[in-house]
């Protein structure tokens, strides 16, 4: 495996303060998924042990019924919300070109939170800047 993941998760907010031999450690508990252009990664109100995606290649579309939330590209993530409150899904998420993500479990997750508790801070300001965001999209 390329550095290139180590250098996507070091622009992610929630993992900008790991050193580089932590980030390593992030992608070497992770694992890499490919998925084909149309593919649904996850499905609004689908309940999954896989929380965080991290886009290595591809582009994705953030949806919610017919309206389109976001589109995601390479270094971009989605699933940050549902790893920690382990509750649906919810917007669909799907592959607009054939995607490769790297993807960490739920329990990875949280065992990296542990491990690295500032990492916690980080991810309530990407959650409150996510927040933002769709609110503003839902509304126009």
């Amino acid at each position: 495996m390329s550095d290139r993941p180590v250098d996507y998760l070091k622009e992610v907010p929630l993992f900008s303060s790991f050193s580089k031999k932590q980030l390593k450690s992030v992608v070497k508990t992770a694992k890499e998924k490919e998925f084909e252009e149309g593919d649904t990664i996850v499905r609004e109100g689908e309940a999954t042990k896989v929380g965080f995606y991290l886009i290595l290649d591809g582009q994705v579309e953030v949806k919610r019924g017919d309206k389109s939330l976001a589109k995601l590209g390479s270094g971009q993530f989605f699933g940050e919300m549902a790893v920690l409150d382990e509750k649906p899904r919810s917007a669909d998420v799907i592959a607009i070109t054939d995607t490769k993500c790297l993807l960490l479990t739920n329990w990875d997750f949280k065992a990296l939170i542990k491990t690295y508790p500032e990492m916690a801070m980080n991810v309530i300001s990407e959650l409150a800047s996510r927040l933002r965001q769709t609110s503003q999209a839902l509304t126009k």
